[in-house]
């Protein structure tokens, strides 16, 4: 679960909801207050995220005259979704990565960044594209803190743990007390901010039970689908923290390697470089798309 670093939005974003030839999705909208844009970065959250795991970007991307559109997928906080397993499938969730490009318009070249389970979705969207022919919608993609399949063994028994106990078996609420007492018995130091805290509470809350469980189950069963990407002609880049507890850093950088893609490693961050190192990740990130445009 990533933590923003705080909740108050830049004067250069603002909340909205995109609405969708499959719904409406809420998103958050970066824009340079002066300028030309140079492009457009669609930012997709990982399992138990939020549009709000990108905050931190958003002023240091618009400030390098970047557009940024950072979604909750279904089932994931403000944007809500059925109790209904197969609306939270990889095809699912990357048909309506389809829908929100469409719905982004023509803002200049089309960046898509997937974090974590993000970039599943990301990397489904693209193999499904490339297999119906014709020219991709996007200019980039960038995998965020993704490996090439399933998460480690040791992530995977968490997954499968908490997928266990998730509704209709314990409440929303139960679990998110659950949690709470696991870290604190593992030494977790607690979120400093009062109000993030309270964030992360109501954002938990409002995910989609559904959803949940789909999701974290694809984390422990995913494939190894880089070879098949690699074919998929598109730029790429594999951006990753020093540490990771989902995939190990050398299977992302092998990863990479395998797709013909560069790693970038952020100093000093963990599995959540857009939120525990922005300047570093946003600098790396306009880097990348200027050297596209």
């Amino acid at each position: 679960m990533s933590t923003p670093p705080f909740l108050t939005l830049p004067a250069s974003a603002r909340g909205v909801r995109l609405e969708t030839a499959r719904g409406g999705f809420a998103a958050l909208l970066g824009r340079p207050l002066s300028g030309p844009v140079r492009g457009t970065a669609l930012l997709l959250p990982g399992f138990t995220g939020s549009k709000e795991d990108f905050i931190a970007l958003l002023e240091p991307l618009a400030q390098a005259g970047f557009q940024t559109v950072a979604v909750d997928q279904r089932g994931q906080f403000e944007t809500g979704g059925p109790d209904d397993e197969a609306a939270y499938g990889l095809e699912a969730l990357a048909a309506d990565l389809r829908a929100l490009t469409e719905a982004v318009g023509d803002a200049g070249p089309l960046h898509l960044l997937g974090h974590s389970f993000g970039g599943f979705v990301v990397r489904e969207a693209l193999l499904r594209a490339a297999a119906e022919g014709g020219p991709l919608p996007w200019a980039s993609a960038t995998l965020l803190s993704t490996g090439p399949g399933a998460v480690c063994a040791e992530e995977a028994g968490r997954a499968e743990l908490l997928v266990s106990v998730l509704p209709p078996v314990m409440e929303l609420e139960q679990v998110w007390q659950a949690m709470r007492e696991l870290e604190q018995s593992s030494g977790v130091e607690p979120v400093a901010d009062p109000k993030v805290a309270d964030f992360l509470h109501r954002r938990w809350l409002a995910n989609v039970p559904a959803s949940l469980r789909v999701t974290g189950r694809q984390l422990t069963v995913e494939p190894d689908r880089v070879d098949a990407l690699a074919r998929v002609e598109l730029p790429k880049l594999v951006l990753s923290g020093e540490q990771d507890y989902a995939w190990p850093v050398p299977e992302q950088r092998r990863m990479a390697e395998r797709l013909g893609a560069r790693h970038v490693v952020v100093a000093g961050a963990g599995h959540s470089p857009n939120a525990e190192q922005p300047a570093d990740t946003a600098a790396a990130l306009s880097g990348f798309w200027s050297s596209i445009n």
